[in-house]
């Protein structure tokens, strides 16, 4: 993996952070990425978490883990070790036998219906953290032919290459992260996907509306998002979010509910979930 432009030799602080078990460490996610930590790796005894080393405060980090009773240790990460630790912890992602996400390092995936080749860099969307996973798997019941898809807040882009991958005739993808932008520009040429329009963007567009929309983001994002998103769905359109846990969903019903939106469908993993709405009003 290599990087290119001057936000990829950016210094990282890397926090490991003692768990007790998965649902400890949904909860930590859902606390530090509210306070600008953008990558995460799980596993079995700790949760490794990765934010700027010019966006690090030591106070926050301690909040956070003396509100959950975490010990944690705190570690800089110089850019020249930056890939060296994604290779060493990132592993292929299999959605059953739908999709497989895997890096240029690993050997093929067989057996699948979507292989996709992710260099993550740091940008959120390598499938190994359960909203991602959730996403593709409720993605598999959709059809994409030939409709026009939204990815709001894309990440490593890798919804988008999904459904670019399951026919979508147009797709846009923004996030507000330069850092994404650059690493979902890789990937997307990485998978050859066509049909894909990229921007460095905060709200979702105006006057565009869309089939599909996929917003993979987090509680108060679509909270506030949601009557946009509604409206920027065409009659009978569908949206499918993720990035909240299980004690958030009514909160998202209700905010649907004022949206014109019915819910569909509701998928669980390691206590987040993924929700999908259509289109009524």
């Amino acid at each position: 993996m290599t990087r290119k432009g001057h936000f990829f030799m950016e210094a990282y602080i890397e926090i490991t952070i003692d768990i007790a078990g998965q649902e400890q460490s949904s909860l930590l996610i859902a606390s530090l990425t509210v306070q600008g930590y953008t990558g995460f790796i799980e596993e079995q005894s700790c949760l490794k978490a990765y934010i700027p080393s010019t966006e690090f405060q030591p106070s926050i980090i301690k909040e956070v883990c003396d509100e959950h009773a975490c010990q944690y240790t705190v570690n800089s990460i110089a850019p020249a070790n930056w890939n060296e630790s994604w290779e060493t912890s990132f592993k292929p992602v299999c959605v059953g036998d739908f999709a497989a996400i895997r890096a240029t390092f690993h050997p093929p995936v067989t057996g699948v219906l979507h292989e996709i080749l992710i260099n993550p860099k740091m940008s959120f969307g390598t499938g190994h953290h359960a909203t991602t996973y959730l996403m593709i798997q409720q993605m598999q019941g959709l059809d994409l032919l030939h409709k026009k898809i939204f990815d709001f807040g894309t990440g490593t882009g890798v919804l988008a290459i999904l459904a670019s991958r399951m026919g979508a005739s147009s797709i846009l993808a923004i996030d507000n992260d330069t850092w994404s932008i650059e690493n979902a520009k890789e990937n997307f040429t990485l998978n050859q996907a066509s049909a894909i329009e990229l921007k460095l963007a905060d709200y979702p567009p105006a006057q565009q509306l869309f089939d599909i929309i996929l917003a993979n983001i987090n509680r108060s994002v679509l909270l506030k998002f949601m009557p946009t998103l509604s409206n920027s769905l065409l009659p009978a359109g569908y949206l499918l979010v993720s990035g909240l846990l299980e004690e958030d969903l009514s909160l998202l019903l209700e905010a649907a509910a004022n949206a014109q939106l019915t819910l569909v469908n509701v998928v669980k993993k390691e206590g987040w979930l993924a929700v999908l709405f259509n289109k009524t009003g």
